[in-house]
């Protein structure tokens, strides 16, 4: 899966490092001053890179915890989020991140007990709820066999009830989750899309299919859920498609039980659309009905509106409205 591992000069002798690099043992080991140097560089070729992507090792300096942008959240007081990966073993089309970054080489930052650190300082502070959010330049479960990053951090949230913490997902990889007992401010999120969508444009991500059953497992498991229908994609016959995807995905889980749903269309900001678009120039999606508007690319915006509304109308007929939050 890793034939080449890419280490900074910092974490050589880190114990995550180490532990990486004895688990790939066959992996061609290159080191780099700063991971930069890789990930960064011109005239890099994503998709080329994307068929079999490096891994890089890398120490975060700073930064380790952001504000998460206004419409993202799903109603805390204060919303964050933490980045300890880069890139995603998934290849979805509309992800910004093809477009945001030069590489699709991973970028893992070892030095997770700085996040936690960075974590620490803000719940420290009295004041209002606190959520913060991984899965934003990532998937947050894909690779937790490499990189365990829900086995670390388990126990620090376990201890840290104060901080709420969404794992945003498409992976089936929750093994992890399964072993121990379920953290009552976690959330498990998964992104889901129609089975025929979620082949077109979702490609190497589990079908709809496994994630739902990974859905049932840790909802059985007592494990809280989240549904992120988000994007939702315009096509032709949009409303039977995704009617009978709601119904679907409503009929196979516990609806009562969950924790929260959301809800946005396809968006990406202009510079990120152009730099995708460059890479897919044939891509279907891209030809679609857009416009852009203050630098955001998304649907024509009556479109949009149709869309949403519909998309919502069928998704209140299977949740209370206290549990939906709409990403605008």
């Amino acid at each position: 899966m890793i034939d080449t591992i890419y280490i900074e000069d910092s974490v050589r002798d880190h114990a995550r490092t180490r532990e990486i690099c004895n688990r790939y043992k066959e992996a061609n080991i290159i080191y780099c001053q700063q991971y930069t140097e890789i990930f960064n560089r011109k005239a890099q070729n994503f998709r080329i890179q994307k068929q079999n992507p490096a891994l890089i090792l890398a120490r975060k300096f700073k930064n380790f915890v952001l504000e998460a942008p206004a419409s993202y959240g799903i109603g805390g007081g204060k919303n964050y989020y933490f980045s300890h990966m880069l890139n995603c073993l998934y290849d979805c089309r509309y992800c910004f991140l093809q477009g945001m970054y030069r590489s699709a080489y991973y970028v893992l930052f070892v030095n997770y007990e700085d996040f936690q650190d960075g974590i620490t300082a803000i719940t420290s502070k009295p004041g209002e709820e606190a959520w913060f959010f991984t899965g934003y330049d990532c998937d947050s479960l894909a690779l937790e066999p490499v990189t365990g990053f829900m086995e670390f951090f388990s126990p620090f949230f376990k201890k840290n009830t104060g901080a709420k913490f969404e794992l945003r997902t498409k992976s089936t990889q929750i093994s992890t989750l399964l072993s121990q007992s379920p953290l009552d401010n976690c959330v498990v999120a998964f992104s889901l899309s129609p089975d025929s969508i979620a082949r077109a444009l979702e490609h190497r991500a589990p079908t709809l299919e496994k994630r739902i059953n990974a859905i049932r497992k840790l909802q059985h498991a007592g494990w809280k859920i989240g549904l992120r229908f988000d994007p939702v994609i315009y096509i032709d016959g949009y409303q039977e498609v995704y009617s009978d995807f709601f119904k679907a995905v409503f009929s196979k889980i516990d609806a009562q039980s969950l924790h929260s749903v959301s809800l946005g269309t396809f968006r990406l900001p202009k510079t990120y659309f152009k730099n995708i678009k460059k890479i897919f120039p044939d891509e279907l999606l891209f030809a679609g009905p857009l416009e852009n508007i203050s630098g955001m690319v998304s649907y024509e915006k009556e479109l949009e509106t149709q869309l949403l509304k519909f998309c919502e109308s069928n998704i209140r007929d299977y949740i209370s409205d206290k549990i939906y939050f709409p990403c605008t």
